[in-house]
């Protein structure tokens, strides 16, 4: 069962305009398991994480501080660029377990 999804008014009023198709599933996967995770200058979190349901695109998920509430997520077509680059790709999501 899913906890509600602690979400910021930008997040709730734009991003959820902006990219209809995202799923609050998939966010939460991300931010319980992401595949790589970084601390921005301004304290906010970046969780990248692959979406299977998505053909394995991956999804950047932004928190605030404390590393709950989602301020914006979208799919970052660079990440896998870079992870590709990479010495050390990125495995494939796995299935989402049902």
């Amino acid at each position: 069962m899913l906890v509600p999804m602690k979400v910021t008014a930008y997040f709730r009023d734009v991003v959820r305009l902006k990219h209809p198709g995202i799923e609050e599933a998939w966010i939460q996967r991300v931010i319980s398991a992401p595949l790589e995770e970084r601390q921005q200058p301004d304290g906010r979190y970046a969780l990248w994480g692959l979406v299977a349901e998505a053909q394995n695109r991956a999804l950047r998920v932004i928190t605030l501080e404390d590393r709950e509430t989602v301020h914006n997520a979208f799919f970052d077509r660079g990440f896998l660029r870079a992870m590709i680059r990479s010495p050390n790709p990125p495995p494939p999501a796995a299935p989402p377990s049902r």
